[in-house]
């Protein structure tokens, strides 16, 4: 089985490189991807980029060029929902894009013609992440992750994608990355770790935090590959 494990910063996939040591590298389109065994899985591992644009290629060479037949995605996001504090980990039931919007046309916010509003995450995945959880005694929050161009920093926006979209978290990557995926019918599961919240204060450093939560994703993941090898 081959999988793919994506990351859209650099951060985000070195703590997995390291954990191989042993990987081959691949320069295809612009972007670098690794080629990795684990115990009988063959793995592409690579960082996108910021943005839907960047992680749509990098979804689809992933799938096309490398032959990945299942996607794994492991960053930060922003909380919407107040339950969720720095560190938490939130894995996607689905995901949307609210940058969209054609209501000019008649449409709903979030919605493209032919498209859907909401692409739901693989059942069998997010099963699988939940056992995970439970094996490292660690909390994981199921829920609608926004994905949009844009850095949200503004209270009363996050509260229109909170309200509109019945969203628990705001990211730049997650839903292009499942158009994708629900396009190709490559089952996907996207995993993040909260980097910024309403209970966040003036102290907080956005850099340790990424080193620190790209570990911690990172061994989550291996476990994921570890259930996924058996």
């Amino acid at each position: 089985m081959k999988i793919a494990i994506m990351g859209a910063m650099v951060e985000e996939i070195t703590p997995l490189l390291e954990t191989l040591k042993e990987y081959k590298k691949c320069e295809y389109a612009g972007n670098v991807y690794y080629e990795a065994e684990y115990k009988g899985l063959e793995l592409v591992i690579a960082y996108s980029k910021i943005g839907k644009v960047f992680s749509t290629l990098t979804a689809t060479t992933m799938i096309e060029k490398f032959g990945a037949e299942k996607l794994l995605f492991s960053g930060v996001a922003g909380a919407i929902n107040p339950a969720l504090k720095i560190g938490d980990l939130i894995a996607a039931t689905a995901l949307c894009q609210h940058d969209v919007d054609i209501t000019a046309f008649g449409h709903p916010d979030g919605f493209i013609p032919e498209g859907k509003l909401f692409i739901e995450s693989d059942q069998t995945l997010l099963s699988l992440a939940k056992e995970v959880a439970m094996q490292m005694d660690k909390s994981l929050l199921e829920g609608v992750i926004a994905t949009g161009d844009q850095f949200i920093a503004d209270e009363e926006r996050k509260n229109w994608i909170a309200k509109t979209f019945d969203a628990d978290a705001l990211e730049m990557e997650g839903a292009s990355v499942a158009v994708v995926c629900d396009a190709l019918d490559v089952p996907f599961f996207i995993l993040r770790a909260i980097s910024d919240a309403a209970d966040m204060d003036a102290g907080f450093n956005f850099d340790a935090f990424l080193e620190s939560s790209a570990k911690e994703s990172a061994a989550f993941v291996m476990k994921m590959l570890d259930k996924l090898a058996v």
